[in-house]
């Protein structure tokens, strides 16, 4: 079993309820995008709508796989930078594999089908993304390519009593 991947799909309320659910399970089965679980379809949606006014913009795009069952199983946002001087990188955003996924190979592909998708947008040469320290992310990320470039000590705080570093990894893309 493998996923599809799919660059810039047409909206629906169906991708918007996929990634809606998707979010909420990453999160609540302690994934690190954005949120301390517990976590609600009403707490993810406001911030799903952000990545969709930047889609409708043009300066994000949507890379999003499929299961056998073409439900929503893995996603991640790429986000242009608006910096004139910094226009030669792309950011990566709510990297996620649903939880039933993990440990498949999902993961990798997903982040292999993400650079793909920024290696076919003219000017790119980077893609940047951030990561939670204490998680592992940092050692998948790196596995993938990823290079440390960058940590922020303490910058996150997950509770009042934990706080975690903002790391800062970078892939060159080879054309």
């Amino acid at each position: 079993m493998a996923l599809t991947f799919e660059v810039d799909p047409a909206f629906d309320r169906a991708l918007r309820d996929g990634i809606t659910a998707l979010w909420v399970d990453v999160s609540n089965a302690g994934g690190a995008v954005g949120f301390v679980p517990p976590v609600t379809d009403e707490e993810v949606r406001p911030e799903l709508v952000k990545h969709l006014a930047g889609m409708a913009e043009g300066r994000t795009h949507l890379v999003v796989g499929r299961d056998e069952d073409g439900t929503v199983a893995a996603t991640a946002f790429l986000t242009h930078n608006t910096h004139r001087l910094m226009r030669h990188w792309i950011g990566a955003y709510t990297v996620m594999v649903h939880p039933r996924h993990q440990g498949k190979g999902f993961g990798r592909a997903l982040m292999m089908a993400t650079a793909d998708a920024a290696q076919e947008i003219e000017g790119i040469d980077a893609i940047r993304l951030t990561c939670r320290g204490g998680t592992g992310a940092d050692r998948f990320y790196a596995s993938c390519g990823y290079k440390e470039v960058g940590r922020i000590p303490n910058a996150i705080r997950v509770a009042e009593d934990d706080y975690r570093d903002d790391i800062i990894m970078l892939l060159p893309l080879f054309r």
